[in-house]
């Protein structure tokens, strides 16, 4: 039986054993993810309501977390919209839906509280499915006026972006300092660093972008 609810204070840790898990040698060797939500729930951009665990059979297999975030035009009109990041399930629970089930639970919860758009970085694979689009059908770019490949935009609620003309901000807490995140890891067990094709794939797409 699954069951998905509110992260406790109790559960932090398991969290944060679990996203390392998930996320380690996945983008490069190591991972960053467990400091991140480590850092992530002090923070002012921080939304609890939707910091969620899904449980199977009464055992935490994953969790995801949201901030704030902002897009900005040139009008200086700025609308408040969702990230989301670490989406962590245990890797021996993986490909079974249960990442679907948590995403899809949180996306009632954000709509209910009034939010209206979503916007992440990661792999069109992962996610179209889920309803999310290329940030250039939105018109929502990056600082430069380019539109990445791996930005990719849900609407909660139809007409919630509008015409677009927008530059996309995400919350400071995002910008994790490798430094502090390899000093953070490094009081945890050890766990062998290593370098797998998915590092490559990573690199190609967050370095890609749409005309």
């Amino acid at each position: 039986m699954t069951t998905i609810r509110n992260e406790t204070e109790s559960d932090r840790q398991i969290v944060e054993q679990i996203t390392r898990r998930a996320f380690y040698n996945l983008y490069m060797p190591g991972c960053i993810e467990h400091y991140l939500v480590h850092e992530m729930r002090s923070h002012e951009d921080f939304i609890p309501e939707l910091d969620l665990v899904i449980e199977l059979d009464d055992e935490i297999i994953g969790n995801i977390m949201y901030t704030k975030s902002w897009l900005e035009n040139k009008y200086g009109e700025r609308k408040e919209i969702l990230t989301f990041g670490p989406v962590s399930i245990d890797p021996i629970h993986q490909r079974k839906g249960y990442g679907r089930m948590l995403m899809e639970c949180s996306f009632k919860k954000a709509k209910a509280m009034g939010y209206g758009a979503i916007v992440i970085f990661g792999s069109p694979y992962n996610y179209v499915g889920l309803g999310f689009e290329s940030c250039r059908k939105h018109g929502i770019g990056i600082e430069g006026g380019r539109f990445p490949s791996a930005m990719l935009v849900k609407e909660l609620s139809k007409g919630a972006i509008g015409t677009g003309g927008w530059t996309y901000h995400d919350s400071p807490v995002m910008a994790v300092s490798l430094q502090e995140a390899s000093r953070y890891d490094d009081t945890l067990p050890p766990m062998e660093k290593k370098h797998m094709p998915s590092q490559e794939e990573f690199y190609i797409m967050s370095h890609s972008f749409i005309d």
